[in-house]
């Protein structure tokens, strides 16, 4: 009889388990998703954010994952050469879909962990809100994936939330593996257990360590961002 890896197996089963969790909490959000960026405090960071990030992408093919509802698709489509923006969330992607041209970027449903081999050759990539919701123990998977579908010397730019008390939602637990969730409740009376984490600029440092260059880090109030460049293989 084999050898059964009965750890391995229940990682996985947990990892679907919560990818599962995240899509139907997303799909219950995505009518009430951008009231996020209409927080009155948040107000000057975002207008300087969206000032700035278009200028990163200006004449690049760009994938975009975890798009959501298009809200920073609608600012990089039209300086790029060309866009794919993928989201796991029909619900989200279809809000996405009516913010951009048709001829400016191709909405797709899919896996940030998983990417569909059409996306491959892009010069650049976007992730906007999303690498604070991968676990800890899966950052290197998703980088290695993500990296796959970029040319080497590609810009990779993420953005995210800092932790600024008395404005974001407070955390709730924490994992085993460093992992932070928050109980986030929605219009529909629901509460939903998410995944939330606020990595340091050395956490975001050590994660890319050896597979990118360039790195440098943004601070805002209530956001931070980092740029860095795909290393050569």
């Amino acid at each position: 009889m084999p050898d059964i890896d009965i750890a391995g197996l229940e990682a996985i089963v947990l990892a679907t388990q919560d990818e599962a969790r995240m899509q139907a909490y997303y799909a219950s959000r995505a009518p009430e998703y951008d009231r996020v960026y209409f927080k009155p405090e948040r107000q000057a960071d975002l207008q300087g954010i969206r000032r700035w990030l278009p200028t990163l992408f200006t004449g690049k093919s760009v994938l975009e994952v975890a798009c959501g509802t298009g809200y920073w698709t609608q600012y990089i489509a039209p300086v790029a050469s060309g866009m794919v923006a993928i989201d796991s969330s029909r619900e989200t992607v279809q809000i996405a879909r009516t913010r951009v041209r048709p001829e400016e970027a191709e909405f797709v449903v899919g896996d940030a962990y998983r990417l569909p081999a059409a996306a491959s050759g892009f010069q650049a990539a976007f992730a906007g809100f999303w690498f604070s919701h991968v676990p800890k123990d899966r950052i290197p998977e998703f980088l290695v994936n993500l990296h796959k579908a970029l040319v080497p010397g590609a810009k990779v730019v993420f953005l995210d939330n800092r932790f600024v008390e008395g404005s974001s939602t407070p955390i709730s637990e924490r994992d085993e593996q460093g992992n932070t969730y928050q109980i986030r409740r929605l219009d529909d009376g629901s509460s939903h257990r998410v995944l939330k984490n606020f990595p340091s600029q050395a956490d975001l440092r050590r994660a890319i360590e050896g597979i990118g260059a360039g790195f440098t880090f943004h601070e805002w109030k209530y956001y931070w961002a980092v740029e860095y460049a795909v290393a050569a293989p």
